[in-house]
């Protein structure tokens, strides 16, 4: 029989054995459609195929010219030139401009033969066939050459590349519809416990949502996984271990919440240990929250058996599981962003354990951010991870922090110091 934490791992322990034990590779390649490849990691270098833009064309509406055409023009002195038709978006044109010649011509439409800049039709007068011109432009004035934005050949976006919708429209110019893009791994989730109830269904006394399977999906989301929901199971044993052999099949990573503590109906450890090697590696951490978190490796697939504790399921995946999914991603495990604030009362971690403190922030008169400690309120809260913009760690050896003392807030989200100052000084405006 397993015992549960005969042993804790520290926190700095646990982290080296997931390195050690789990090794994250990529997942390989795959095609994607261009509208589908967001957020997704380029898989090859890519070369353009044709320059950028792929022809020469006007900035302005006005009347394509021979640039030394209009030298010496201005308001007084006019020069007069002959208008020889009309070049439109889209299209190819069907007249040469020579010398004593202008085209009228639209934005974003071909520059014709023989021209080299164009004259804003507000420096302009129409009469007729005739244009008269009020100002010189100079060569390439009000044009944009073919191949100044990319060059046929050159490499434009390089493997390894996170494709946001900038890239996305690099390669929507080079008329590329699909792309090569790192695999991402399917994350199987699923939940353990007989009080819990999938939410659209009737909630019967003395039952409560599953909280967790849709938390930790949205979690997997934002961590450049795709979750496979694969609902609620009961603290049964046999029915467990037939869940987890479904998770293995389908999925890449398999993430469990509850049945992790030690009650007699905290069976996970028992259920892992049983479907193959090396099994657990991992039974209890020295933190907190999150202290009953379990991992293990089955036949080389990671599992992360999280607490049923929301706030803690979800700490505990952000410090394990989100870097894995990362890096088999092809992406690089992304660091916190950090802040740095003044605690806003002594705040007195877990004796023995790397404490993470959920705070909000906020800011005093004097301009500086704070953060302020979110009450962790009863097991199975979900709200203090909804009201909290990120966390505090304590080491082991530290006895308190001090009110007033500066911290280090790893963030959950940017925006929060944003909204923390516009809070502050909406009050003020009021």
């Amino acid at each position: 029989m397993i015992r549960m934490f005969r042993k804790l791992l520290t926190f700095d322990e646990a982290q080296a054995v997931i390195r050690q034990k789990l090794k994250p590779k990529r997942l390989g390649v795959e095609k994607t459609k261009l509208l589908d490849a967001s957020n997704r990691v380029l898989a090859e270098n890519i070369i353009a195929t044709l320059d950028i833009p792929p022809f020469s064309r006007s900035t302005v509406d006005g009347y394509a010219v021979r640039a030394e055409d209009t030298f010496g023009a201005d308001e007084k002195n006019p020069i007069t030139l002959k208008v020889c038709g009309i070049v439109n978006i889209g299209e190819s044109p069907k007249t040469t401009v020579q010398q004593g010649n202008a085209a009228e011509i639209v934005t974003g439409a071909p520059m014709p033969d023989g021209s080299d800049a164009v004259v804003m039709v507000e420096h302009t007068e129409r009469i007729d066939e005739n244009v008269s011109v009020f100002t010189a432009v100079a060569k390439d004035e009000n044009a944009m050459k073919a191949g100044v934005d990319l060059k046929k050949g050159e490499t434009v976006l390089k493997a390894g590349q996170l494709l946001g919708s900038r890239e996305i429209g690099v390669l929507a110019a080079l008329g590329l519809a699909k792309i090569k893009v790192c695999r991402v791994p399917h994350v199987a989730v699923l939940s353990t416990g007989p009080e819990l109830t999938e939410p659209g269904k009737k909630l019967s006394f003395g039952k409560i949502y599953d909280i967790n399977a849709y938390s930790l999906s949205a979690a997997v989301q934002e961590s450049a996984g795709t979750p496979v929901y694969l609902g609620v199971f009961p603290d049964s044993f046999s029915e467990l271990q037939k869940a987890l052999k479904c998770a293995l099949a389908s999925a890449d990573i398999v993430l469990t919440s509850g049945g992790v503590s030690v009650g007699p109906k905290d069976i996970m450890p028992k259920a892992l240990g049983s479907l193959g090697k090396p099994g657990l590696i991992i039974c209890g951490i020295a933190i907190k929250p999150g202290k009953p978190t379990t991992v293990a490796s089955i036949d080389g697939k990671p599992v992360f058996s999280l607490p049923g504790h929301p706030t803690s399921a979800l700490l505990a995946f952000h410090l394990f599981a989100r870097p894995l999914i990362q890096l088999m991603a092809g992406r690089k495990a992304e660091r916190d962003l950090e802040v740095k604030a003044l605690a806003a009362m002594r705040m007195i971690p877990a004796k023995g354990r790397r404490t993470f403190i959920m705070v909000k922030l906020k800011q005093d008169k004097s301009g500086r951010l704070v953060a302020e400690p979110v009450p962790a309120g009863v097991s199975g809260a979900i709200t203090t991870l909804a009201k909290a913009d990120g966390f505090v760690e304590i080491l082991e050896n530290v006895q308190f922090v001090d009110e007033s003392e500066e911290v280090t807030v790893h963030l959950f989200e940017m925006k929060a110091v944003r909204n923390a100052v516009a809070s502050e000084n909406a009050c003020k405006t009021w």
